[in-house]
């Protein structure tokens, strides 16, 4: 079958490997779509992804979707009291917790915080966790959420980024009735931009540096958009920021942007290492600065308000066949190029 893998910095290939073999208590998925993310193209240029080092060749890809293929003896009935049969459309939750460790109780339902956790093309483990962007996966019963009706198997790739950007906004808090700014309008971002005002932000700010991005933001309901490379001021007194860039320079500004008591989440991945950042004023405001890592269950929820009504269309700006993936993975990585959600049709 054919798959994306990337064997070192900047060496990305499609190639033909093995079919996967199918255990009797495993799911073959046809995969259909996938999305390009940022961790996807750091691995492609670098070979790193935050801590994540590549050792080994890897099938890239976590934001997928297709169709049941075929399923495993043990796991028919299972899945047929589930409305699962061959040829379910379905997406799946990337992540798979491994080891016997004891975390605290309050812990105990932030799976996304669990020590050791394999997910979907990442080389945080070694031997490496193999992705989906192949033609066929095989995945356990549990990792497939079902594709509502009226969503596509394409926007249903995007569940997995939607979910991250709607744990994002949960980890404020209520932001019913506040004001939200989000800086940096890449896919997470824009996402988040749509989960504030869906949570019920009364006045969503978005920021960035490029035109094509705060065109997509105001599209997925950003009230207001700032471009501070063009010397345009980021607001004041903020309720809440959801710093979506990752970029240590915009931190300042990021926080002096928030009202004294307010909050800030940091989604966007900072580099590795140590960071340069003006955050003084983090005591002096009394600040609450949170992290958001992944998320627990909200690509449930993200697929269930895209059959509500929300449009993730404005962020799939480009679409490759797979036989095209590395171009489609250089429009990826070059902003200038006016992408966002770059998309793979993998079928």
């Amino acid at each position: 079958m054919k798959a994306v893998v990337v064997h070192g910095a900047n060496d990305l290939r499609v190639e033909e490997i093995a079919d996967p073999d199918l255990a009797a208590n495993e799911v073959l998925v046809a995969m259909e779509w996938g999305g390009i993310c940022g961790s996807d193209v750091a691995y492609f240029k670098s070979g790193l992804s935050g801590t994540a080092e590549l050792r080994e060749p890897l099938v890239l890809g976590h934001e997928v979707a297709g169709v049941v293929a075929t399923i495993g003896s043990e796991v028919i009935t299972t899945l047929a009291h589930r409305g699962i049969d061959v040829g379910t459309p379905v997406t799946i939750h990337p992540a798979t917790l491994v080891g016997d460790h004891r975390v605290p109780a309050e812990l105990a339902d932030r799976t996304n915080l669990w020590p050791e956790v394999r997910y979907f093309g990442s080389a945080a483990f070694v031997p490496h966790e193999q992705g989906g962007f192949c033609r066929f996966r095989a995945v356990r019963p549990d990792q497939l959420r079902v594709v509502p009706d009226g969503v596509s198997l394409k926007e249903a790739a995007i569940a997995e980024p939607f979910g991250v950007a709607l744990h994002a906004v949960a980890r404020a808090g209520d932001v019913a009735g506040r004001t939200v700014l989000v800086n940096g309008c890449g896919p997470i971002g824009a996402l988040a931009v749509s989960a504030a005002k869906r949570a019920g932000a009364a006045h969503v700010v978005a920021a960035d540096l490029t035109d094509a991005a705060l065109r997509i933001a105001r599209r997925m309901g950003a009230d207001q958009t700032v471009d501070p490379g063009r010397g345009e001021a980021l607001p004041h007194d903020v309720d809440v920021a959801i710093e979506a860039s990752g970029a240590p320079p915009a931190l300042g500004g990021v926080i002096a942007a928030v009202r004294p008591g307010g909050v800030l989440v940091q989604v966007g991945n900072l580099p590795a290492g140590q960071v340069s950042a003006a955050l003084g004023n983090i005591v002096t405001r009394e600040l609450e600065y949170r992290g958001s890592y992944r998320f627990v269950d909200e690509i449930s929820t993200a697929l269930a308000f895209m059959a509500g009504g929300v449009d993730v269309g404005p962020l799939m700006t480009h679409e490759v066949s797979i036989d095209d993936a590395v171009h489609g993975f250089e429009l990826a990585a070059d902003r200038s190029a006016g992408s966002s959600k770059v998309m793979i049709r993998i079928a």
